[in-house]
């Protein structure tokens, strides 16, 4: 083992090559690339819960101050902030449930759809989602260490990932999967 705890070999593309060696070579480019895409995934987590840790945020609960700034009034109604998220209406409930508790959101009745609630942001969730976005850009968006170039090619590679599984594409249009 090399010092400091570290492998001295990456354990990802070890992987891979015990993969093809054992005869799944065809998956091997699939696996590599799903275990890289979740260990990066742990990495950036433990990224953004540090950056947000001053501000007693999840990654969850800035979304949604998040997306409520982006909006004119700075409110939306539940079911679309779901939708938007690409959370279950549950885990809405939840994140509105621990924001309102802090004072960061309101919930009020919907002006013109009785059905409707919506989650309004507060002055003080504005201000909390203006200094947590402030840290995240500075400490994990902007310092994400790739060469000129690779973040656009990263992207589009993963975009066309969720693409490929029903997510919507640019435009809005989700392709479906069982297209001949």
């Amino acid at each position: 083992m090399a010092p400091n705890g570290m492998l001295g070999f990456d354990p990802i593309a070890e992987a891979r090559h015990q993969w093809e060696a054992h005869g799944w070579g065809t998956a091997a480019a699939g696996m590599e690339a799903v275990t890289a895409v979740m260990r990066v995934q742990q990495l950036l987590l433990a990224a953004i819960d540090e950056a947000l840790e001053p501000f007693g945020l999840t990654f969850a609960r800035f979304e949604l101050l998040a997306l409520l700034s982006f909006t004119r009034e700075g409110a939306l109604p539940l079911g679309k902030i779901g939708a938007r998220l690409q959370v279950h209406p549950a885990s809405i409930t939840n994140v509105v449930d621990r924001l309102e508790a802090e004072g960061l959101v309101q919930r009020r009745a919907h002006p013109t759809d009785r059905r409707a609630i919506l989650a309004t942001l507060t002055p003080e969730g504005r201000a909390v989602a203006a200094k947590a976005t402030d840290a995240l850009n500075e400490q994990v968006f902007a310092a994400l260490e790739l060469p000129d170039g690779d973040l656009e090619t990263v992207n589009r590679g993963l975009r066309s990932l969720r693409v490929a599984a029903g997510d919507p594409d640019a435009s809005g249009q989700v392709l479906s999967r069982d297209v001949e």
